[in-house]
Order: structure tokens, then C-alpha cells, then sequence
């Protein structure tokens, strides 16, 4: 299939949206087999059927790379504590916060958890998302901890949409072993990510790497078995406070180090030799009313690759919207349209490992989104308005 008549955005650089005008994109299967000036098409694809875009916006289609979408409940009671002056922290140390949602997720079926879970992917979807990661981390048991893997995977089986699984076994010491982190690391965490990989339910091994979950020492402890199985990891480094979790990422070559309000310049360095990708998280920021930004310029002075990702979830970032997601970056942390579109594509493909997506190359993967815009730039700029006219996953309409 040709389509043709098309405004495409290539960001076959970093440095340009690579924009063709009047371009044509050539599709084989899944995949796409050329692109360039109509100008310059190859005498091989004239007779192929064609699909007039009449100048739309054509851009790689977007990627959710830090998302915890399975989940049990709901915490819009502590974000009205929040708002009454409770810190983050505050309503932690009480029972709240990823606590109060291990209980309800415990308690949830699968086939309640699909559900829920699917009305949060569907909204993604219909603004352009073709692949998401989706974290454990809210069951911490090793029965509830499998159970949302097995419905993070279920999700791929139920819509049109690629999802990659990280283990986020690491996330918050649950209230049974309050007081003994390196019990549950040892009792719980480490024994379920090991069951988990023997049955084909995680891509990637994450922590939360912060003074109200783990730290350093207990991370790496984890870190160490998921190379043993041969896993990549990421991980939850200075969202809140700075307590060397990014310096541990890059120490570890992880595939990215996630939120990093609180990273410095010289944690920047460490992410750009290590090739750590730095995941921007402006839902939380927003949500939880920080004031510390991410370093943005260090990363850019460092050539650090900046992803972008609505890290949807119960408490910290109830966000679904990609596009308001790369609204709020542009708007809170000073990045430009073109960060905030790389941001979501091939930024957020590098952070899950994934190199032959995000960017409309021959070769790559066929998962574009068709616009109604006439420049890239706004679909940072309007705030709530989704110009999304179709999505084509793996090659299909």
C-alpha cells in the first residue's frame, strides 16, 4: 500500500522533524519499505494501491513507555488530601499511597483488572499510542505480582496494541513486612521476579528507588538477579529526593533511569556515557505539585535522550493523555514540539529497548498516526483536542 499525498514528519534525527512535504510512504507488510518526495518514488511501487491522505500530518505512531495501568481502585480521597495539605510522603508513612492500592489490587480478579484496565488503554489508543509498558508493582505478593503480569499480557491478546511487561516487584514494602525491606527483597521480590521470568511474564526489571521504598544496596540486590536472567532494567531514580538511584541506573546500564527531578549534572553525565535513556514525567510532577524540575538543559548539554510518558496510575499521575502529556513538558519543563514528539516515539521506543520503531525509516516498523494538523508543533500546543484522524498498526489501517 502507498500512502500518498502526505505532510510527513520522519525524525529520522534527532535534530529536525525531517519534514517531506507532498511524500509518499511505501508499506510492505508491517513494515515500511520506502519513504521520500512523490517526486522520487521508485518505479516498483507506481502500481501499488494507494490511499490519498489530502496532506494530512503523518507521524510515527506514539509510545507510552511508563505506564502502571493494571491496578485495583482508585485514590482520589488522598488526592483530596493532598490538596488539604498533606505531602506525598505524608500520606505514605499513614497507610495510603501505593499501599492503600496493593490492598485493592489483591483483591481484584483478573477479569476485573482486564476490564478496568482496557478502559485506560482505550483512551490512549484513540490518541495514537500503538505500544505501552506496563508495570507489577501493586500486588507485592508473589501470587498478586503474577497475576498482574498475566493481565498486563492479556491487554496485547484483547486490543490492537504491542505491550512490554516490567517486574516492579521493588516498588513499596508492604504492610506485612513493615520495617524489614530486606526481608521482603529476599522472601518476596526476588523469588516472584525469578517465577515470573520462568513463565514468559516479564521484558524488564524496575525499582522505586526513593527514601520511602528502597534503596541503593536493596535495588542492585535486584539488579543482580535480573542479569542473571538475562533482563534489562530501568528504574524510579530522584523523583522525590536524591539518594544516588540515578548514578545506580547508569552504573547498571539500564535502559532508562524514570522521573529525575532531583538528578544533577553529573548524574546526567553518568546517564550519557552509560546510553540511559532520562524518562520525563510531567503527570506526576503536575499532580503531586512539585516545584523541582527535571535538569532538561543538563541532560540536553550531556546528548541525554529525554522519553516521555504519562506514568498513568492510581495516585501520583491518574493521566491517560499522551498528547497532554507532551503539552505539559513543553509547558512546566521548557522542552520544544520536536523534544516532546522524539519524547513519544523514538525516544520512548530506545527506553524499552526497542530500535526499530519511532521514526518513519525504511526498515522500521509501520506504526504511523495520521493527523489532522498542519504542523507537528501542535500536537504539543492545544490542550485537550485529540486531531488524531486514523492510526495505522503493524501496516493496516
Amino acid at each position: 500500500m502507498l500512502l500518498t499525498n502526505a505532510h510527513i514528519v520522519t525524525l529520522q534525527t534527532d535534530d529536525s522533524f525531517g519534514a517531506i512535504t507532498d511524500g509518499v510512504i511505501a508499506l510492505e507488510g508491517s513494515k515500511i519499505a520506502w519513504v521520500g518526495a512523490a517526486a522520487q518514488l521508485p518505479e516498483t511501487y507506481r502500481s501499488k494501491q494507494t490511499h490519498d491522505l489530502a496532506g494530512r500530518l503523518v507521524t510515527p505512531a506514539l509510545i507510552d513507555c511508563h505506564t502502571h495501568v493494571v491496578f485495583g481502585g482508585n485514590r482520589a480521597a488522598e488526592f483530596e488530601q493532598r490538596l488539604n495539605g498533606a505531602s506525598y510522603e505524608d500520606v505514605a508513612k499513614a497507610g495510603g499511597g501505593i499501599v492503600s492500592t496493593v490492598t485493592a489490587t489483591r483483591a481484584a480478579s483478573e477479569e476485573v483488572l482486564l476490564a478496568d484496565a482496557l478502559r485506560r488503554v482505550d483512551a490512549m489508543i484513540a490518541e495514537g499510542v500503538t505500544l505501552i509498558e506496563v508495570k507489577s508493582g501493586y500486588g507485592l505478593d508473589h501470587e498478586s505480582e503474577l497475576k498482574m503480569l498475566r493481565v498486563a499480557r492479556q491487554i496485547a491478546r484483547s486490543r490492537p496494541i504491542d505491550v512490554r511487561t516490567s517486574f516492579l516487584g521493588a516498588h513499596a514494602v508492604p504492610a506485612e513486612y513493615a520495617g524489614k525491606p530486606d526481608a521482603y527483597i529476599d522472601d518476596v521480590c526476588i523469588p516472584t521476579l525469578r517465577a515470573a521470568h520462568a513463565a514468559g511474564l516479564v521484558d524488564a526489571v524496575d525499582g522505586f528507588c526513593e527514601g520511602i521504598a528502597f534503596d541503593t544496596a536493596q535495588i542492585a540486590r535486584v539488579f543482580a538477579v535480573a542479569k542473571e536472567l538475562g533482563l534489562p532494567v530501568k528504574l524510579h531514580a530522584e523523583q522525590l529526593s536524591n539518594i544516588g538511584g540515578t548514578r545506580l541506573a547508569a552504573k547498571h546500564a539500564a535502559l532508562s533511569a524514570d522521573h529525575v527531578e532531583y538528578a544533577t549534572d553529573a548524574d546526567a553525565s553518568a546517564l550519557a556515557k552509560a546510553g540511559t535513556v532520562a524518562v520525563i514525567l510531567p503527570g506526576a510532577f503536575y499532580t503531586l505539585r512539585e516545584s523541582q524540575a527535571p535538569p532538561i538543559q543538563s541532560f540536553r548539554d550531556h546528548g541525554v535522550p529525554m522519553a516521555l510518558a504519562t506514568d498513568c496510575n492510581p495516585g501520583s499521575s491518574p493521566l491517560t493523555s499522551p498528547l497532554l502529556t507532551m503539552n505539559m513538558a513543553c509547558t512546566l519543563f521548557r522542552m520544544t514540539p520536536l523534544e516532546a514528539l522524539l519524547g513519544m516515539t523514538a525516544h520512548a521506543a530506545r527506553a524499552l529497548g526497542d530500535t526499530n520503531r519511532g521514526r518513519i525509516v525504511a526498515g522500521a516498523r509501520a506504526d504511523l498516526n495520521i493527523w489532522d494538523v498542519s504542523h507537528p508543533a501542535e500536537l504539543s500546543y492545544r490542550i485537550g483536542f485529540n486531531p488524531l484522524h486514523s492510526r495505522i498498526f503493524k501496516g493496516s489501517l
